[in-house]
Protein backbone atom coordinates (compact mmCIF):
# COMPACT_ATOMS: atom_id res chain seq x y z
CA UNK A 1 0.00 0.00 0.00
CA UNK A 2 0.95 3.79 -0.33
CA UNK A 3 2.81 5.74 2.42
CA UNK A 4 1.57 9.29 2.77
CA UNK A 5 2.72 11.90 4.60
CA UNK A 6 0.44 15.07 6.43
CA UNK A 7 2.12 18.62 7.44
CA UNK A 8 -0.27 20.20 9.36
CA UNK A 9 -0.40 24.40 9.42
CA UNK A 10 -2.21 26.18 11.81
CA UNK A 11 -4.38 25.75 15.46
CA UNK A 12 -5.04 22.35 17.41
CA UNK A 13 -8.25 21.37 15.47
CA UNK A 14 -6.04 21.42 12.12
CA UNK A 15 -4.08 19.15 14.20
CA UNK A 16 -6.39 16.80 15.72
CA UNK A 17 -7.55 16.35 11.88
CA UNK A 18 -4.92 15.60 10.30
CA UNK A 19 -3.95 12.72 13.34
CA UNK A 20 -7.91 11.68 12.70
CA UNK A 21 -7.11 11.01 8.95
CA UNK A 22 -3.68 9.61 9.07
CA UNK A 23 -5.40 7.07 11.65
CA UNK A 24 -7.97 6.38 8.81
CA UNK A 25 -5.73 6.03 5.93
CA UNK A 26 -3.40 2.99 8.30
CA UNK A 27 -6.45 1.61 8.92
CA UNK A 28 -7.28 0.73 5.52
CA UNK A 29 -3.17 0.27 4.79
CA UNK A 30 -1.50 3.31 4.37
CA UNK A 31 1.90 3.63 6.09
CA UNK A 32 3.20 6.72 7.37
CA UNK A 33 6.18 8.48 5.60
CA UNK A 34 8.68 10.40 7.24
CA UNK A 35 9.04 13.17 5.00
CA UNK A 36 7.17 14.12 1.61
CA UNK A 37 10.80 13.57 -0.06
CA UNK A 38 9.53 9.49 0.35
CA UNK A 39 5.72 9.79 -0.14
CA UNK A 40 3.51 8.37 -2.43
CA UNK A 41 0.82 11.02 -1.10
CA UNK A 42 1.18 13.90 -0.13
CA UNK A 43 -1.39 16.64 1.69
CA UNK A 44 -1.00 19.35 3.43
CA UNK A 45 -3.38 20.51 6.24
CA UNK A 46 -4.34 23.83 5.61
CA UNK A 47 -5.05 27.07 7.56
CA UNK A 48 -6.95 30.31 6.28
CA UNK A 49 -6.61 32.72 9.62
CA UNK A 50 -3.94 34.73 8.00
CA UNK A 51 -2.50 35.66 4.79
CA UNK A 52 0.68 34.50 5.85
CA UNK A 53 -0.41 30.72 6.47
CA UNK A 54 -2.43 30.86 3.19
CA UNK A 55 0.72 31.49 1.54
CA UNK A 56 3.65 29.51 3.73
CA UNK A 57 1.13 26.19 2.48
CA UNK A 58 0.99 27.42 -1.21
CA UNK A 59 4.70 28.02 -1.60
CA UNK A 60 5.15 24.63 0.14
CA UNK A 61 2.91 23.10 -2.05
CA UNK A 62 4.71 24.30 -4.77
CA UNK A 63 8.04 23.41 -4.07
CA UNK A 64 7.01 19.83 -3.55
CA UNK A 65 4.63 19.64 -6.97
CA UNK A 66 8.33 20.61 -8.82
CA UNK A 67 10.28 17.95 -7.09
CA UNK A 68 7.72 15.45 -7.49
CA UNK A 69 6.53 16.15 -11.05
CA UNK A 70 10.52 16.08 -11.82
CA UNK A 71 11.51 12.71 -9.92
CA UNK A 72 8.32 11.22 -8.81
CA UNK A 73 5.31 12.00 -11.27
CA UNK A 74 3.25 8.97 -9.39
CA UNK A 75 3.04 11.14 -6.41
CA UNK A 76 -0.77 12.45 -5.39
CA UNK A 77 -0.33 15.57 -4.17
CA UNK A 78 -3.57 17.47 -1.90
CA UNK A 79 -4.80 20.52 0.08
CA UNK A 80 -6.76 19.66 3.46
CA UNK A 81 -8.24 21.91 5.78
CA UNK A 82 -9.42 25.59 5.52
CA UNK A 83 -8.04 27.27 2.68
CA UNK A 84 -9.19 24.23 0.80
CA UNK A 85 -12.69 25.28 1.98
CA UNK A 86 -12.43 29.17 1.31
CA UNK A 87 -10.72 28.35 -2.18
CA UNK A 88 -11.62 25.12 -3.69
CA UNK A 89 -11.19 24.51 -7.18
CA UNK A 90 -9.39 27.84 -7.50
CA UNK A 91 -5.77 25.88 -6.16
CA UNK A 92 -6.20 23.34 -8.75
CA UNK A 93 -6.54 26.14 -11.61
CA UNK A 94 -3.19 27.54 -9.77
CA UNK A 95 -1.48 24.84 -8.92
CA UNK A 96 -2.23 22.01 -11.37
CA UNK A 97 0.08 19.71 -10.15
CA UNK A 98 -2.54 19.02 -7.29
CA UNK A 99 -5.20 15.95 -7.35
CA UNK A 100 -7.13 16.51 -4.20
CA UNK A 101 -8.86 19.35 -2.46
CA UNK A 102 -10.86 18.24 0.66
CA UNK A 103 -12.57 20.48 2.77
CA UNK A 104 -13.29 20.57 6.52
CA UNK A 105 -16.70 18.53 6.42
CA UNK A 106 -14.86 15.80 4.18
CA UNK A 107 -11.99 14.83 5.89
CA UNK A 108 -13.85 11.34 6.59
CA UNK A 109 -13.97 10.96 2.84
CA UNK A 110 -9.93 11.16 2.20
CA UNK A 111 -9.31 7.71 2.04
CA UNK A 112 -11.78 6.97 -0.01
CA UNK A 113 -10.79 9.72 -2.46
CA UNK A 114 -7.35 8.70 -2.30
CA UNK A 115 -7.91 5.18 -3.33
CA UNK A 116 -9.83 6.57 -6.42
CA UNK A 117 -6.94 8.54 -7.55
CA UNK A 118 -4.63 6.02 -7.00
CA UNK A 119 -6.63 3.46 -8.69
CA UNK A 120 -6.77 5.77 -11.84
CA UNK A 121 -10.85 5.94 -11.39
CA UNK A 122 -10.96 9.54 -11.15
CA UNK A 123 -8.14 12.15 -12.07
CA UNK A 124 -9.13 15.04 -9.86
CA UNK A 125 -11.17 15.45 -6.82
CA UNK A 126 -12.72 18.96 -5.15
CA UNK A 127 -14.96 18.60 -2.49
CA UNK A 128 -16.00 21.18 -0.62
CA UNK A 129 -19.23 20.72 0.23
CA UNK A 130 -21.20 20.83 3.58
CA UNK A 131 -22.11 17.18 5.30
CA UNK A 132 -24.94 17.04 7.88
CA UNK A 133 -23.30 15.08 11.03
CA UNK A 134 -19.88 15.80 9.69
CA UNK A 135 -19.21 16.81 13.31
CA UNK A 136 -19.37 13.23 14.54
CA UNK A 137 -17.43 11.71 11.59
CA UNK A 138 -13.67 11.93 12.70
CA UNK A 139 -12.72 9.73 15.81
CA UNK A 140 -9.80 7.68 15.13
CA UNK A 141 -6.60 8.54 16.66
CA UNK A 142 -2.73 7.44 16.17
CA UNK A 143 -1.15 6.99 19.87
CA UNK A 144 1.26 4.20 19.23
CA UNK A 145 4.00 5.49 17.22
CA UNK A 146 7.37 3.45 17.78
CA UNK A 147 6.10 2.06 20.96
CA UNK A 148 5.27 4.74 22.98
CA UNK A 149 2.12 5.45 24.23
CA UNK A 150 0.59 8.87 23.99
CA UNK A 151 0.02 10.43 27.34
CA UNK A 152 -2.87 13.21 26.06
CA UNK A 153 -4.82 13.63 23.33
CA UNK A 154 -7.00 16.51 21.51
CA UNK A 155 -11.04 15.05 21.52
CA UNK A 156 -13.14 17.19 18.52
CA UNK A 157 -16.86 17.93 20.59
CA UNK A 158 -17.85 20.11 17.71
CA UNK A 159 -17.81 21.67 14.56
CA UNK A 160 -18.47 25.44 13.19
CA UNK A 161 -18.72 28.72 14.64
CA UNK A 162 -21.42 31.59 15.32
CA UNK A 163 -19.86 34.14 16.61
CA UNK A 164 -18.57 35.70 13.10
CA UNK A 165 -15.90 37.89 14.79
CA UNK A 166 -15.53 40.52 11.38
CA UNK A 167 -11.83 39.67 11.60
CA UNK A 168 -12.30 36.18 11.49
CA UNK A 169 -13.15 33.50 8.24
CA UNK A 170 -13.55 30.45 10.44
CA UNK A 171 -17.18 30.10 10.50
CA UNK A 172 -16.48 30.55 6.35
CA UNK A 173 -14.65 27.61 6.00
CA UNK A 174 -15.98 25.74 9.38
CA UNK A 175 -19.52 26.34 9.36
CA UNK A 176 -22.37 26.50 11.70
CA UNK A 177 -21.80 25.20 14.81
CA UNK A 178 -22.62 21.60 15.14
CA UNK A 179 -22.00 19.65 18.90
CA UNK A 180 -21.80 15.82 18.99
CA UNK A 181 -23.94 14.04 21.33
CA UNK A 182 -22.42 13.78 25.05
CA UNK A 183 -22.10 10.03 24.85
CA UNK A 184 -20.33 9.61 22.11
CA UNK A 185 -17.76 12.20 23.12
CA UNK A 186 -17.67 10.17 26.36
CA UNK A 187 -17.41 6.98 24.57
CA UNK A 188 -14.38 8.27 22.57
CA UNK A 189 -12.41 9.51 25.55
CA UNK A 190 -13.25 6.29 27.64
CA UNK A 191 -11.48 4.56 24.74
CA UNK A 192 -8.43 6.65 24.91
CA UNK A 193 -8.25 6.26 28.68
CA UNK A 194 -8.23 2.53 27.99
CA UNK A 195 -4.98 3.14 25.79
CA UNK A 196 -3.11 4.36 28.42
CA UNK A 197 -3.75 8.68 27.54
CA UNK A 198 -4.05 10.58 30.90
CA UNK A 199 -4.96 13.81 30.00
CA UNK A 200 -7.83 14.96 27.61
CA UNK A 201 -8.09 18.27 25.83
CA UNK A 202 -11.75 19.25 24.35
CA UNK A 203 -11.64 21.16 21.31
CA UNK A 204 -13.82 23.62 19.51
CA UNK A 205 -13.85 26.36 17.75
CA UNK A 206 -15.50 28.08 20.79
CA UNK A 207 -16.08 25.04 23.22
CA UNK A 208 -18.12 27.14 25.49
CA UNK A 209 -20.70 27.14 22.93
CA UNK A 210 -21.11 23.23 22.75
CA UNK A 211 -24.68 22.02 22.75
CA UNK A 212 -26.13 25.67 22.40
CA UNK A 213 -28.21 25.47 19.35
CA UNK A 214 -29.03 21.86 19.62
CA UNK A 215 -32.69 20.52 20.10
CA UNK A 216 -33.69 19.89 23.56
CA UNK A 217 -35.23 16.23 22.35
CA UNK A 218 -31.43 15.78 21.37
CA UNK A 219 -30.02 16.62 24.71
CA UNK A 220 -32.66 14.29 26.31
CA UNK A 221 -31.98 11.56 23.67
CA UNK A 222 -27.88 11.77 25.23
CA UNK A 223 -29.26 11.82 28.66
CA UNK A 224 -31.21 8.81 28.77
CA UNK A 225 -28.05 6.52 27.42
CA UNK A 226 -27.54 5.71 31.31
CA UNK A 227 -24.55 7.84 32.13
CA UNK A 228 -24.77 9.28 35.46
CA UNK A 229 -23.40 12.89 35.01
CA UNK A 230 -25.51 13.49 32.10
CA UNK A 231 -28.35 14.50 34.52
CA UNK A 232 -26.82 17.20 36.86
CA UNK A 233 -28.11 18.47 40.05
CA UNK A 234 -29.53 21.76 38.36
CA UNK A 235 -29.34 20.67 35.03
CA UNK A 236 -31.40 24.25 33.86
CA UNK A 237 -28.91 26.33 35.51
CA UNK A 238 -25.93 24.06 33.63
CA UNK A 239 -24.47 24.62 30.53
CA UNK A 240 -24.40 21.83 28.03
CA UNK A 241 -20.59 22.33 27.70
CA UNK A 242 -20.28 22.15 32.05
CA UNK A 243 -22.26 18.81 31.53
CA UNK A 244 -20.11 17.46 29.10
CA UNK A 245 -17.05 18.49 31.85
CA UNK A 246 -18.85 16.63 34.57
CA UNK A 247 -19.42 13.58 32.48
CA UNK A 248 -16.05 13.64 31.36
CA UNK A 249 -14.72 13.82 34.86
CA UNK A 250 -16.22 10.99 35.86
CA UNK A 251 -14.36 8.38 33.41
CA UNK A 252 -11.98 6.23 35.72
CA UNK A 253 -8.08 6.44 34.92
CA UNK A 254 -8.39 9.49 33.42
CA UNK A 255 -6.29 12.51 35.12
CA UNK A 256 -6.58 15.46 33.91
CA UNK A 257 -9.19 17.75 31.70
CA UNK A 258 -8.32 20.57 29.69
CA UNK A 259 -10.46 22.79 26.98
CA UNK A 260 -9.57 24.89 23.84
CA UNK A 261 -10.75 27.74 22.79
CA UNK A 262 -13.28 29.25 24.58
CA UNK A 263 -14.85 32.43 24.46
CA UNK A 264 -14.85 35.04 27.18
CA UNK A 265 -18.75 35.33 26.84
CA UNK A 266 -18.94 31.19 27.35
CA UNK A 267 -17.46 32.03 31.01
CA UNK A 268 -20.96 31.40 33.03
CA UNK A 269 -20.73 31.00 36.72
CA UNK A 270 -21.27 27.56 36.07
CA UNK A 271 -18.12 27.25 34.44
CA UNK A 272 -16.10 28.89 36.78
CA UNK A 273 -18.05 26.78 39.76
CA UNK A 274 -16.35 24.24 37.62
CA UNK A 275 -12.61 24.67 38.36
CA UNK A 276 -13.20 24.62 41.94
CA UNK A 277 -15.81 21.26 41.69
CA UNK A 278 -13.88 19.37 39.78
CA UNK A 279 -10.74 18.33 40.31
CA UNK A 280 -9.41 16.82 37.33
CA UNK A 281 -10.65 20.28 35.61
CA UNK A 282 -7.17 21.29 35.26
CA UNK A 283 -6.03 24.89 36.85
CA UNK A 284 -5.53 26.53 33.55
CA UNK A 285 -7.56 29.20 31.17
CA UNK A 286 -6.84 30.11 27.65
CA UNK A 287 -9.18 33.13 27.62
CA UNK A 288 -8.95 35.24 24.22
CA UNK A 289 -9.04 38.87 24.71
CA UNK A 290 -8.06 40.42 21.22
CA UNK A 291 -8.12 43.53 22.17
CA UNK A 292 -8.36 45.83 25.51
CA UNK A 293 -10.23 48.62 23.56
CA UNK A 294 -14.13 48.49 24.38
CA UNK A 295 -14.50 50.27 20.88
CA UNK A 296 -12.30 47.76 18.95
CA UNK A 297 -14.02 45.40 20.40
CA UNK A 298 -17.13 46.43 19.49
CA UNK A 299 -15.73 47.13 16.04
CA UNK A 300 -14.41 43.02 16.08
CA UNK A 301 -18.39 41.78 17.41
CA UNK A 302 -16.93 40.49 20.23
CA UNK A 303 -20.17 40.85 22.25
CA UNK A 304 -18.07 41.69 25.46
CA UNK A 305 -16.30 45.02 27.23
CA UNK A 306 -13.08 45.11 28.95
CA UNK A 307 -14.44 45.45 32.22
CA UNK A 308 -16.44 41.98 31.80
CA UNK A 309 -13.10 40.68 30.66
CA UNK A 310 -11.83 41.55 34.06
CA UNK A 311 -14.28 40.33 35.66
CA UNK A 312 -14.13 36.87 34.50
CA UNK A 313 -10.62 36.83 35.09
CA UNK A 314 -11.26 38.01 38.60
CA UNK A 315 -14.08 35.42 39.14
CA UNK A 316 -11.48 32.69 38.02
CA UNK A 317 -8.45 33.22 40.10
CA UNK A 318 -10.90 33.70 43.02
CA UNK A 319 -11.89 29.74 42.34
CA UNK A 320 -8.67 28.90 42.09
CA UNK A 321 -5.96 31.79 42.93
CA UNK A 322 -3.08 29.13 41.01
CA UNK A 323 -4.48 29.21 37.68
CA UNK A 324 -2.59 29.80 34.52
CA UNK A 325 -4.74 32.44 32.16
CA UNK A 326 -3.29 32.74 28.29
CA UNK A 327 -4.74 34.73 25.88
CA UNK A 328 -4.91 35.91 22.06
CA UNK A 329 -4.29 39.50 20.78
CA UNK A 330 -4.42 41.01 17.66
CA UNK A 331 -3.12 44.30 17.30
CA UNK A 332 -3.53 46.57 14.02
CA UNK A 333 -7.02 46.00 13.75
CA UNK A 334 -8.81 48.38 11.09
CA UNK A 335 -9.39 51.74 13.02
CA UNK A 336 -7.29 50.81 15.90
CA UNK A 337 -5.56 54.02 16.97
CA UNK A 338 -2.44 54.68 19.24
CA UNK A 339 -4.98 55.39 22.49
CA UNK A 340 -6.37 52.16 21.36
CA UNK A 341 -3.15 50.05 21.74
CA UNK A 342 -2.37 51.63 24.81
CA UNK A 343 -5.71 50.38 26.53
CA UNK A 344 -4.42 47.01 25.23
CA UNK A 345 -0.99 47.47 26.93
CA UNK A 346 -2.87 48.71 30.17
CA UNK A 347 -5.04 45.40 29.85
CA UNK A 348 -1.52 43.40 29.91
CA UNK A 349 0.02 44.79 32.34
CA UNK A 350 -3.50 44.48 34.71
CA UNK A 351 -4.35 40.97 33.95
CA UNK A 352 -0.69 39.56 34.00
CA UNK A 353 -1.08 36.75 31.79
CA UNK A 354 1.17 33.82 31.81
CA UNK A 355 1.76 34.55 27.71
CA UNK A 356 -0.19 35.71 25.24
CA UNK A 357 0.05 34.74 21.47
CA UNK A 358 0.31 37.69 19.36
CA UNK A 359 -1.51 38.17 15.77
CA UNK A 360 -0.91 41.15 13.23
CA UNK A 361 -4.04 41.60 11.90
CA UNK A 362 -4.66 40.29 8.91
CA UNK A 363 -7.03 40.97 6.30
CA UNK A 364 -9.30 38.19 5.10
CA UNK A 365 -11.28 37.94 2.21
CA UNK A 366 -14.90 38.70 2.57
CA UNK A 367 -14.51 39.12 6.27
CA UNK A 368 -16.73 42.53 7.62
CA UNK A 369 -13.34 43.77 8.49
CA UNK A 370 -11.66 43.67 5.42
CA UNK A 371 -13.26 46.40 3.83
CA UNK A 372 -13.48 49.06 7.22
CA UNK A 373 -12.11 52.11 6.67
CA UNK A 374 -8.41 53.10 8.18
CA UNK A 375 -6.79 50.16 8.47
CA UNK A 376 -3.95 50.32 10.09
CA UNK A 377 0.04 50.24 7.60
CA UNK A 378 1.62 47.47 8.20
CA UNK A 379 4.69 49.01 9.33
CA UNK A 380 2.89 50.61 12.55
CA UNK A 381 1.08 46.81 12.83
CA UNK A 382 4.90 45.54 13.26
CA UNK A 383 5.54 48.22 16.23
CA UNK A 384 2.88 47.46 17.97
CA UNK A 385 3.04 43.68 17.73
CA UNK A 386 6.96 44.26 18.97
CA UNK A 387 6.21 46.72 21.92
CA UNK A 388 2.99 44.36 22.57
CA UNK A 389 5.55 41.47 22.79
CA UNK A 390 8.16 43.22 24.93
CA UNK A 391 5.23 43.83 27.66
CA UNK A 392 4.11 40.05 27.39
CA UNK A 393 7.86 38.44 28.04
CA UNK A 394 8.73 40.53 30.81
CA UNK A 395 5.71 40.14 32.42
CA UNK A 396 5.75 36.20 31.23
CA UNK A 397 9.66 35.81 32.52
CA UNK A 398 8.46 37.54 35.96
CA UNK A 399 5.85 34.84 36.32
CA UNK A 400 7.84 31.94 35.53
CA UNK A 401 10.36 33.01 38.02
CA UNK A 402 7.72 33.18 40.96
CA UNK A 403 7.94 29.11 40.06
CA UNK A 404 11.91 28.38 41.08
CA UNK A 405 12.28 26.70 44.49
CA UNK A 406 8.45 25.90 44.54
CA UNK A 407 8.00 22.00 44.25
CA UNK A 408 4.87 21.32 41.33
CA UNK A 409 3.05 18.19 40.42
CA UNK A 410 3.65 17.40 36.39
CA UNK A 411 2.66 14.87 33.88
CA UNK A 412 4.86 13.36 31.78
CA UNK A 413 4.46 13.66 28.17
CA UNK A 414 7.78 12.16 27.04
CA UNK A 415 10.99 13.66 25.94
CA UNK A 416 11.43 17.14 25.64
CA UNK A 417 11.08 18.66 21.61
CA UNK A 418 14.77 20.51 22.08
CA UNK A 419 16.53 18.06 23.77
CA UNK A 420 15.87 14.12 23.34
CA UNK A 421 17.82 13.56 25.81
CA UNK A 422 16.08 14.95 28.60
CA UNK A 423 11.89 14.21 29.85
CA UNK A 424 9.21 17.02 29.28
CA UNK A 425 6.00 17.53 31.45
CA UNK A 426 3.35 20.16 31.98
CA UNK A 427 1.93 21.51 34.93
CA UNK A 428 -1.73 21.56 36.07
CA UNK A 429 -1.61 25.05 34.91
CA UNK A 430 -0.24 24.58 31.65
CA UNK A 431 3.68 25.58 32.04
CA UNK A 432 6.20 23.18 30.52
CA UNK A 433 8.74 21.71 32.96
CA UNK A 434 12.13 19.82 31.62
CA UNK A 435 13.97 17.41 33.69
CA UNK A 436 16.51 14.56 33.55
CA UNK A 437 15.02 11.38 33.39
CA UNK A 438 14.12 8.06 31.01
CA UNK A 439 11.30 6.96 28.91
CA UNK A 440 9.80 4.83 31.95
CA UNK A 441 8.52 8.55 33.60
CA UNK A 442 6.27 8.52 30.74
CA UNK A 443 2.36 9.15 31.35
CA UNK A 444 3.68 9.43 35.59
CA UNK A 445 2.34 12.24 37.74
CA UNK A 446 5.32 12.89 39.40
CA UNK A 447 6.46 16.27 42.00
CA UNK A 448 9.64 18.18 40.83
CA UNK A 449 11.24 21.19 42.68
CA UNK A 450 12.03 23.73 40.18
CA UNK A 451 15.78 25.44 39.85
CA UNK A 452 15.66 27.76 37.11
CA UNK A 453 13.28 29.29 34.75
CA UNK A 454 14.09 30.10 31.27
CA UNK A 455 11.90 31.70 28.21
CA UNK A 456 8.34 30.28 28.94
CA UNK A 457 9.95 26.99 29.97
CA UNK A 458 11.05 25.53 33.80
CA UNK A 459 13.31 22.94 35.00
CA UNK A 460 12.91 20.77 37.27
CA UNK A 461 15.45 19.03 40.07
CA UNK A 462 16.07 15.48 39.31
CA UNK A 463 17.41 15.25 42.57
CA UNK A 464 13.95 14.97 44.59
CA UNK A 465 12.14 13.26 41.40
CA UNK A 466 10.09 10.05 42.71
CA UNK A 467 12.61 7.37 40.89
Amino acid sequence: MPSVYIKTYGCQMNERDSEAVAAQLVAKGYSLAASEHVADVVLLNTCSVRDFAEQKAIGKMQNIAAEVRKNRPNVVLGFMGCMAQSRGQELIDRLPDVDLVIGTQKFHRTADYLDEILNGKRDKIVDVAAEQGSEATIREHILNGKAQKSVSAFVSIMQGCNQYCTFCIVPYTRGEERSRRIDDIVAECRELVARGVKEITLLGQIVTSFGKREKRDEWQAARDTGVPSLVTRHSSQVSPFVQLLEAVHEIEGLERIRFTSPHPKGYGDDLVEAYARLPKLVESAHLPVQSGSDRVLKLMHRGYTRERFLGIVEKLRRAQPNIGITTDIIVGFPGETEDDFEQTLSLAREVQFDNAYIFKYSQRKDTPAADMPDQVPQKVREERNQRLLKTVNEIGKRKYETFVGRQTQILVEGPSRKNAARMAGRTRCGKIVVFDGSERHRGQLMDVKITRAGSFTLYGDPAIVNL
